[in-house]
Formats: C-alpha cells, structure tokens, sequence
C-alpha cells in the first residue's frame, strides 16, 4: 500500500467536484467559509473549476468535465492534497471517464471525501493500492464552530494522528440550512454502539439477551468486547453496490493481496432502506468481496427504518455475522449521520470495542 505524504504547515489544497459542487446554498457559504479558514491557518487553496458549478446531473459538470478537473489537480504539482467539494449522486459517470494511468505515473496525495466519493477512495485502495482518507468533503470545514471529528480529520491528513474513537452524542436534526449555512453538528443523541458474536464462537463475555429484534437471536450474541486487526476497507454501501462486477470491481484482486492479514470492512448507508442494504450485502458475498474477512464496522443508516419486521441489525448480521462467522459492530460514528470517524482506506487496522467505545488504530504498512 502506498501512503501519500501528509499536509504539511503552508502546503497547498486542491478542491475538486468530482460529484456535487457548491453550486446553491447552504453549500456556496460553506465552501466560502471553508477557504478562508483554510486560508487563514496559512494554506493557499486551489479551486478547481467546478468548485461552485451546478449545471451536471448528479455531479458538478459533465463527466467529462469533472474528470477533466480531477485528473488535471491530480498532477498538478501545486496541490499536495486533494479535497472533495461534496457528495453527491452519479460520481460513477465521472469515474468512467478517468485514464487510469494519471493514478499509475503520479505521484500518490491524499484524496479526501465521503459519500459519492466512494467512487475513488475505494478505487484508489483496490485498483491503485494507494491509500485514501474516507472523510468529510472540504465544504464541512465552513461550519462554526467545526466539530471535533473535522479536527480529527485534519489531523489525519496533516500525520498528527493515526488513530480515531467515537464522539459521545450524535446529531438527529441537522440546523443547517440556506438561512442557517454555517450551523455546527447539532448532536443531542447518546451515542449506542453494539456488537454482536456469532453463538457458535461466542466469548465468555458475551450475553444471551441479544436484543434482536428479528429471527436471528439463536444466532448472534451481543459482546461487550471485540478485538480485530486486518487490512481495513469500504465506503458508502449506496456507492458500493453499484461497482460489483463492473470494470471498476478490483476487490477480488485487493482481497488475494492481502488475504494473508484478512479484512475489516467498515460500511455505512445513505438512502438504502433496510431491504436494499440487505440486499446489498448478499451481492457482496456472492461476488466474493467477503472472503477472509475478520470483521465488519457499520455506520448508523441514514435510512434504517423497520420495514415488514426488518430493522437495520437484522438487515446485516445474516451475510455479516452469521453467514460469515466475524464480529460485526454496528451504529458507530460514521458516514451520513454525524459526527463521523475518518477512516484511512486502505490502512492496516487494530479495531477495539469495549463496553461501548470503539477506537481504531492505523497503521501505514
């Protein structure tokens, strides 16, 4: 795996929209915002030419011209980083226009975002073997104040730190708004983090009582402490479920390197319902992204409504926990419900939850 060289102090961001632009508000006064932050703590920040574009389907501009500007800051040798403007919907247009080879003769930076930015941080990993930082998109850095797991994010990309471990409350009702552009994490919600052992290797520290709401509590059992290190990879399940089988699907040849230190997937859902992450799920067992795994990190879903009696732990522990007989961890701080961890994609991992706390350690080997 390579590692890109971390942000130094007076170094130099490119901002791309690779997906969407701040082409509206609230997300025009936070990139506004973002910049002169950026700019105050000493960075010279480059904006990409779709930075405020809103004329695309999903995305900033064409595909063409999205792709046009990520390859072109790629190279560019004034930026030494690689910032995401935003989420957003068909970043896999943009991807199908990338020449891959600006990936293989480039020197390696950091690409930083979330989202529809799974698009290329899982790329980069499983294709590139180029590590990247599943993390909030540049515009986040415009909110007042920024909350804590935005610092933590920077600290990452600058080498200040390589580990992560959860936030206490989480946000139910966002403030933000085109009135309000600038509103921090509104979080009021303890955070609840689970994890659960398949029954037939259950630890003496396991419960019987494993609240599953569904037909699966002869087959899991709630944990209060899990312990898990491999090489650690995943995104958006939203984004992810596209890419199976596609000419962008390098997993199985991701896996085979590394299979000898075995996978920590960690995946989080923003508009899949609790049916289509499911379902989700089974593609990725039957198109063999889950061999050797060790283990599974969930994000809360964005989207995880009980429907017909199925609620979002039984829509993941039967390929997860059951089928594949690895811890799984679920409703920790990551993805679309905010605060969320950055992740370092492609990062070898020492995962450790107990009584409720997660932390994540990174190693860059």
């Amino acid at each position: 795996m390579k590692y890109p060289e971390f942000l130094k102090e007076g170094g130099s961001i490119g901002l791309v929209a690779p997906s969407f632009g701040a082409g509206f508000e609230p997300y025009i006064s936070c990139l506004n915002n973002a910049v002169k932050r950026f700019e105050e703590q000493g960075y010279k920040v480059n904006l990409g030419p779709n930075s405020y574009e809103n004329i695309g389907i999903g995305i900033s501009n064409t595909p063409k011209k999205c792709a046009e500007e990520l390859m072109s800051s790629y190279v560019n040798q004034d930026n030494d980083v690689i910032l995401s403007i935003g989420g957003g919907e068909l970043m896999c247009e943009t991807i199908s226009e990338l020449d891959g080879s600006v990936f293989e003769e480039a020197r390696p930076k950091w690409f930083m975002g979330y989202s529809d930015n799974t698009n290329l941080t899982f790329l980069l990993a499983t294709k590139y073997d180029i590590a990247s930082i599943y993390g909030p998109c540049a515009g986040s850095y415009g909110m007042n104040p920024p909350h804590k797991y935005l610092l933590d994010a920077w600290e990452i990309l600058t080498g200040k730190r390589l580990s992560v471990s959860n936030y206490d409350y989480y946000e139910v009702e966002s403030l933000k708004s085109p009135e309000n552009p600038l509103a921090t994490v509104n979080a009021t919600e303890p955070v609840s983090i689970k994890a659960y052992v398949p029954s037939a290797g259950a630890v003496a520290n396991a419960s019987t009582d494993s609240s599953v709401d569904g037909i699966l509590t002869e087959e899991v059992m709630l944990t209060n402490k899990v312990e898990i290190e491999g090489r650690l990879i995943g995104g958006c399940l939203d984004t992810l479920d596209v890419i199976v089988g596609t000419r962008f699907d390098y997993v199985n040849q991701f896996i085979g390197k590394y299979k000898e230190e075995g996978i920590i997937w960690y995946l989080e859902a923003c508009d899949l319902n609790v049916f289509e992450i499911r379902r989700a799920l089974w593609t990725m067992q039957e198109a063999g992204w889950l061999r050797h795994v060790k283990g599974f990190i969930f994000g809360r879903a964005r989207n995880g409504e009980s429907i017909m009696n199925l609620n979002h732990i039984d829509a993941v522990l039967p390929t997860t926990c059951v089928k594949n007989q690895v811890p799984v961890i679920i409703d920790a701080d990551l993805g679309h419900v905010s605060p969320a961890m950055p992740m370092i994609n492609g990062a070898y991992a020492k995962v450790n939850y107990l009584d409720g706390s997660l932390k994540i350690d990174f190693e860059l080997k």
